[in-house]
């Protein structure tokens, strides 16, 4: 069963530390790590790994252990929501994986890692045992600090593990769900509150847009209001959609769009509705319809190897030539 993880921990400042869980993943064969990001006004990393499902599992643990080792949670502080040094492991469906092999995984590891790190796991979105915890941020509802007070309630136990958070890791939610594009748009503006009223007006929860869910943050690095987004089904809300409501709203209090970011990769076929958007000629090759969609988006830092399945080709192909982690050269 080929398979596609997004872990994101609680780190995106000491990149020392990213680097040794980087390392952690590819350590293990079979295991294909294709993309890594880290924000540090976010104090976050999100790794985009793929591969069978057995290897993959064994990288995700050895991630868990690596930040369970590296992280302590009284001291963490970021713009976003969390609940522990792993804060969110998600099973994607590649292939011809079904989702409901994904809910089995995700159960699976959920009760692994429970076990070997006494750790408390939710389950959440498709893998969810319970209603209420279907979307991720009501498994997050007052975050590490409120988990920790709460965790002993009635309704707020973990699904498997102990009734406490780990003494420096806190808890993990595990799930299982399609796959989901992470895409922020930063504004022309040092206007938090404006990114804000943004995100309300463009969420699925404020009478927005379908699958999207969004919050306003300020990110020091850039100097910028930032309007940061999940995009939980792009074939109903696609990216051009996002963008352009986002600027239209924008508009409507005189300030314009800087730039947008995507955080991981996202499909092809993503990128290729953007293109069409964009009137790139459908003739055009693959990388210049790419392009032409990343200048529609004004994509910060885009390259071809952004789109998943042309970075699983590449990393298969280095891995078959004897160039993938550990063969040596």
């Amino acid at each position: 069963m080929l398979i596609e993880s997004v872990p994101n921990v609680s780190e995106g400042r000491r990149l020392d530390v990213v680097d040794r869980m980087a390392a952690a993943i590819e350590a293990v064969p079979g295991v294909y790590l294709l993309d890594r990001t880290s924000d540090a006004s976010h104090n976050r990393s999100v790794f985009t790994l793929a591969g069978e499902h057995g290897p993959v599992q064994d990288a995700l643990e050895q991630l868990v252990a690596s930040a369970i080792h590296e992280i302590d949670m009284a001291t963490h502080s970021g713009e976003h929501p969390r609940i522990g040094a792993v804060d969110v492991i998600p099973f994607v469906p590649l292939g011809s994986t079904t989702m409901a092999d994904c809910v089995e995984l995700a159960r699976d590891f959920g009760q692994r890692i429970a076990a070997r790190f006494d750790l408390p796991v939710y389950y959440y979105a498709n893998a969810a045992t319970r209603s209420e915890r279907v979307k991720l941020a009501d498994v997050r509802r007052g975050q590490y600090e409120g988990l920790r007070e709460e965790v002993s309630h009635h309704g707020r136990g973990p699904d498997v593990g102990p009734a406490r958070l780990h003494p420096s890791a806190g808890a993990v939610a595990v799930g299982a769900r399609p796959f989901l594009i992470a895409y922020n748009i930063n504004l022309a503006s040092e206007d938090v509150e404006l990114a804000k009223r943004i995100a309300r007006r463009v969420r699925e929860s404020g009478g927005g847009l379908p699958g999207v869910q969004a919050n306003g943050f300020w990110i020091e690095e850039l100097r910028r209001a930032q309007v940061s987004m999940n995009l939980l089904d792009f074939t109903v809300t696609p990216l051009w959609l996002v963008w352009e409501t986002v600027r239209d709203v924008a508009a409507e209090d005189g300030v314009e769009l800087a730039e947008s970011e995507l955080i991981g990769l996202a499909p092809l076929a993503a990128f290729l509705a953007v293109a069409d958007r964009a009137d790139a000629p459908s003739e055009d090759t693959i990388e210049r319809r790419l392009a032409m969609a990343a200048a529609y988006l004004r994509l910060r830092d885009f390259s071809p190897m952004r789109a998943l399945e042309l970075r699983l080709e590449a990393a298969r192909a280095a891995d078959a030539a004897g160039f993938g982690p550990g063969s040596g050269r």
